[in-house]
């Protein structure tokens, strides 16, 4: 779903349709932002088998949406590693 939100978002963008266009890059970062959150809720549970591809997929969205470099791909990839290097 978040592909498609963005990929329609740069369909837009591309026909200068701008404002259409960050309504829906706004959407699609909302969806992996609760992703991230919902795998952080998991974790807090001791659900880890259900938490860490959220986490990856997660991160894996952000670094296409946003690139590698973005605070928010940081923040993202930040919770997966503190995810799996936490004390067992």
């Amino acid at each position: 779903m978040v592909y498609i939100l963005s990929d329609l978002a740069g369909l837009l963008r591309d026909q200068g349709r701008y404002e259409e266009a960050e309504l829906l890059y706004r959407r699609a970062l909302g969806i992996v932002y609760t992703l991230n959150n919902l795998a952080g809720l998991l974790r807090t549970q001791g659900r880890y088998e259900e938490a860490e591809p959220l986490y990856r997929r997660a991160l894996a969205i952000y670094e296409t949406t946003l690139g590698p470099e973005h605070p928010q791909t940081g923040t993202c990839r930040v919770n997966l590693d503190a995810f799996l290097y936490r004390p067992r």
